[in-house]
């Protein structure tokens, strides 16, 4: 039986702060080199969340328009996700506003179904032309996303769970997934301590997975990660054995 498809995602900074590590890509340029980084060490597409000078994540505009315009120069093809996390902008209404500005896009948007205003978020991203990836963080939002036009229309269903959460909880989401039938491919991944858990099974189920400093600082070994590049190589080696 040939050995599924490895696909990796990297996930270059996520809502963390340059305080939590010393090369956490914040500017465009530097989301541009991790990018590339990543992208040689085996991933297959990008996930970044656009920052102000700060490292705060801005849905603004003009900051996203820079982030994605860095990359796509460095990273020609590319597949190129960017967050519409309602902690970069806790307001449904401005969050829909700020993402109905953007003029320079990504190829998908993230969305985590169980976010005030997605369902209606959704509706603009997919008028732009973008992919979704629908963001289940529990049980709940699974059911309310299954019962969606989004079951049908999104681009990819992703598993998202928490530190202290496990294989079980992974696998009663993809079962709760695979019963609703939708066309979307799924990937599986964790936070932190259960980030590598939650990969290997992804890698065990055939499904997609991802890493990268959003989700874990650390490698397999409990040692930090000198970058994404290489949380990314230690990912792909983990999945090929």
């Amino acid at each position: 039986m040939p050995r599924p498809t490895i696909y990796v995602k990297a996930c270059i900074n996520g809502a963390r702060t340059p305080d939590q590590h010393p090369h956490l890509p914040v500017t465009p340029d530097e989301l541009a080199a991790a990018a590339l980084a990543a992208h040689q060490a085996g991933a297959k597409a990008v996930h970044m969340h656009p920052k102000t000078p700060d490292g705060k994540d801005s849905l603004e505009p003009d900051v996203v328009a820079a982030a994605v315009t860095a990359v796509r120069e460095a990273v020609p093809g590319l597949p190129l996700g960017v967050t519409t996390g309602f902690w970069a902008l806790p307001d449904a209404d401005a969050r829909r506003r700020a993402v109905e500005g953007w003029t320079v896009l990504p190829d998908f948007a993230s969305l985590n179904w169980h976010e005030p205003g997605s369902p209606e978020l959704a509706e603009v991203l997919l008028g732009k032309g973008l992919g979704v990836e629908i963001g289940l963080f529990h049980l709940e939002a699974a059911a309310s996303w299954a019962e969606s036009p989004m079951a049908e229309h999104c681009m990819r269903v992703m598993i998202e769970l928490q530190g202290h959460e496990d294989v079980a909880v992974a696998d009663a989401m993809l079962a709760r997934i695979a019963e609703v039938g939708s066309p979307a491919p799924v990937l599986l991944h964790g936070l932190d301590e259960s980030c590598w858990p939650l990969l290997e099974q992804a890698g065990a189920c055939g499904v997609q997975t991802r890493i990268g400093m959003e989700d874990t600082l650390k490698l397999p070994d409990g040692s930090i990660a000198p970058d994404n590049a290489a949380l990314v190589s230690a990912a792909v080696e983990l999945l090929s054995r």
